[in-house]
């Protein structure tokens, strides 16, 4: 089916406009960013492929550029810089959002933060973490780099 084709009420932006953001699934959203689909492909069924491609919102935020350049549709640089910029943008607000509160009160708070930072990296990173008496974050320190497999410390 062709994206002309869908009802007002079902395309991403007048779904938006009517309903509101949190009306829409990932992919609709992901179709907002994107604009336009390919040859063979509407924009909604190329954001269902990226994050089929990438396990969903998860793994597309620990996507990069070069990632990114692997779907179909994303190899020109203008979309896949602007997706990745969003991308860039959501991690910040997200590593904004868990340094205003106390987050280190568990090894799981400290994995997810850590994921956050360091997951898309490629390469091994030894780091610090420097709290304060609340459990707050301070800052992280990267100590040694390594290679893909190992750091030397």
């Amino acid at each position: 089916m062709s994206f002309k084709d869908l009802p007002a009420g079902a395309r991403p932006r007048e779904k938006l406009i009517a309903l509101g953001a949190g009306a829409l699934v990932d992919a609709e959203l992901l179709a907002l960013l994107l604009r336009t689909g390919i040859a063979g492909k509407n924009v909604l069924q190329l954001a269902q492929e990226l994050l089929d491609a990438f396990g969903g919102l998860a793994g597309l935020l620990r996507a990069g550029p070069d990632d990114l350049r692997r779907i179909k549709g994303l190899g020109g640089s203008a979309k896949r810089a602007e997706l990745a910029a969003v991308l860039e943008l959501a991690r910040r607000a997200m590593a904004e959002q868990l340094k205003e509160r106390a987050v280190f009160e568990s090894p799981g708070a400290v994995a997810q933060y850590l994921q956050l930072h360091m997951a898309s990296l490629p390469h091994e990173v030894f780091a610090a973490l420097f709290l304060d008496t609340r459990h707050r974050l301070i800052a992280m320190e990267e100590l040694f780099r390594g290679t893909l497999s190992q750091t030397s410390v």
